[in-house]
């Protein structure tokens, strides 16, 4: 007992001084950074194990940032480095930046926000922050413009607004729009208008004295940055402070030369046989040739015994990847001027079989979320469709989908989703057929699905006009005429009725000639089998009146 007490005691102890002395590997460097020296700094650093006192580098940078702020540049750059051979440490870092901001920003904090910004703004330069990112936190500065928060914002647009203006042109324009508005509309210093005004000198200027990066501290190559999606809202954050406090670990040795594998991996000090030969002499005497035969024998096993796990870890179940391909998405359009630049963009996202209809809904869902309809989706979808029919199949799906749950969407948000489709099936983009979806009576429809149906014929006759769309309608073609027995019943008097009056109540009476012909010619019911007989004889003149309170009852919740 008293033996593996002193034992312990002294592992204590020696882990203790290792602590130590990894704090000091680390702020000392990170305290002497500076564009001339930076290479430097990088080779020093990674030679303390910056796995286990990655919370002590990520304090130590936020310390140094924050008191030399015009340093930024440079540890965003020496971050950059570090992340693209360890990327738990460029996401702990960025994790907790957007953590000390929310915290600041609910504190009323403007110097602790300004340094957070400047932070985030040259780590989203440097791609280790997604500018995602950074248009959450303009959009946050200027949801409630004060001259704080006023003055945080145009401090951030001016360190990132080159690097938006070139990945997100169109995000930048609407930053720049709710400046504008600010501007003009809301009641702040002159000091903070005079700022704004300055801000927008810089970008007629280009950013020419904020660059994207400062010559000398563009470090990464493009194929080699890791870009970590930290969103301003994710509840889900953990700063992992445990990591700045000393923690016992009862597998210290065996990391530690994980550790040493990893940087010589880095630093190419791995064909060196005499350093490792020394270091395993240090650890284990005389049988460190025998160890070291063995870790040879197992190095050339390793390579495809980790080839299975690795192919595994592909299929990701937290749906990550789909996360992100929306995102890509998203700012594919956003970022586009024209609709022609918007499907170039779109055709060249690398996406696996199986996520074509994730392309489809996404166009539908930003169409959706704009204020009024603008025709640039309505392009965009049409390009695709008349670009490869597999879009266009795409977009019927979407169309079955978003009928099916019309009823969960907002009213602004199902006419700009019924202006879309109307767009394409006015343009031949999707075919005609898909409108077997539709099945028009009582029943079926809700007050969403009739509202939607109205604003999409409504929009089909003032593109195509009423005749053109009557004979779209009447088409010969047999399959057209199939899937459109759905809008236009035959079954039943009472169905035929229903669909003469909503029709007709929404200015398309023109296109139920055949219904009501139909219904002339229909066979009178037995004498009191049904109400339904009052009018079933009295001719298209009576259909309004033969419906009865139950079909205007149905209409007075659409507003038609």
């Amino acid at each position: 007992m008293a033996e593996a007490t002193d034992r312990s005691d002294a592992d204590d102890t020696r882990q203790r001084e290792s602590w130590d002395q990894l704090k000091k590997r680390i702020n000392g460097p990170v305290n002497k950074a500076n564009t001339d020296n930076l290479q430097d700094i990088i080779v020093e650093l990674f030679g303390a194990n910056l796995v286990r006192g990655r919370g002590l580098f990520c304090r130590s940078l936020m310390r140094a940032q924050a008191q030399s702020t015009s340093f930024t540049a440079v540890y965003a750059a020496l971050v950059a480095v570090i992340n693209t051979k360890l990327p738990i440490i460029g996401e702990l870092l960025v994790t907790r930046l957007v953590l000390q901001f929310r915290r600041a920003f609910r504190r009323d904090d403007k110097n602790q926000c300004l340094s957070s910004v400047m932070f985030l703004a040259h780590l989203s330069n440097q791609r280790v922050a997604h500018e995602v990112l950074a248009f959450q936190i303009v959009s946050l500065l200027l949801e409630t413009p004060t001259d704080d928060s006023v003055e945080v914002a145009v401090a951030f647009a001016r360190e990132v607004g080159a690097f938006l203006g070139t990945i997100a042109p169109r995000v930048l324009s609407y930053v720049f729009d709710a400046f504008r508005s600010i501007l003009h509309d809301a009641e702040i210093d002159k000091r903070t208008q005079y700022m704004i005004e300055v801000l927008f000198q810089h970008r007629r200027d280009g950013f020419k004295d904020n660059p994207i990066i400062p010559e000398g501290l563009d470090l990464v190559e493009e194929d080699e940055q890791i870009v970590h999606e930290v969103a301003m809202d994710d509840d889900d954050l953990d700063a992992q402070d445990e990591l700045n406090v000393f923690k016992l670990d009862p597998e210290f040795e065996e990391n530690e030369e994980k550790y040493a594998a990893i940087r010589r991996g880095i630093l190419g000090e791995g064909e060196s046989d005499d350093d490792s030969g020394s270091e395993s002499g240090t650890e284990t005497g005389t049988e460190g040739d025998s160890e070291s035969g063995e870790e040879s024998g197992s190095d050339e096993a390793e390579p495809v015994e980790p080839a299975q796990p690795v192919k595994q870890q592909i299929h990701d179940l937290t749906e990550t990847e789909m996360i992100n391909l929306r995102r890509t998405i998203y700012l594919a359009i956003m970022s586009s001027l024209s609709f022609e630049e918007a499907a170039h963009k779109l055709l060249k996202i690398e996406m696996r079989p199986g996520e074509e209809q994730e392309l489809c809904t996404m166009v539908i869902e930003c169409c959706s979320q704009e204020r009024t309809y603008k025709n640039f989706y309505g392009l965009i979808g049409e390009r695709l469709c008349k670009l490869n029919r597999m879009w266009a199949g795409g977009f019927a799906q979407a169309f079955a989908s978003c009928y099916e749950n019309i009823h969960r969407y907002e009213t602004s948000h199902l006419r700009n989703i019924a202006h879309f489709f109307a767009h394409l099936l006015a343009a031949n983009a999707l075919r005609w057929s898909e409108l077997r979806v539709v099945v028009l009576t009582e029943e079926t429809t809700t007050s969403s699905s009739r509202i939607f149906l109205k604003i999409l014929l409504q929009d089909l006759a003032e593109n195509l006009g009423l005749q053109a769309l009557n004979q779209k309608l009447k088409s010969d073609d047999a399959q057209i005429s199939e899937a459109l027995r759905g809008m236009f019943p035959r079954d039943d008097a009472k169905s035929i009725r229903f669909a003469i009056n909503y029709y007709t109540s929404i200015g398309l009476g023109a296109i139920t000639e055949e219904m009501r012909e139909w219904l002339k010619a229909a066979p009178t019911p037995a004498a009191g089998s049904d109400s339904d007989s009052d009018g079933s004889d009295s001719g298209s003149g009576s259909v309004g009146s033969s419906s009865g309170s139950d079909s205007r009852s149905s209409y007075s919740s659409l507003g038609i």
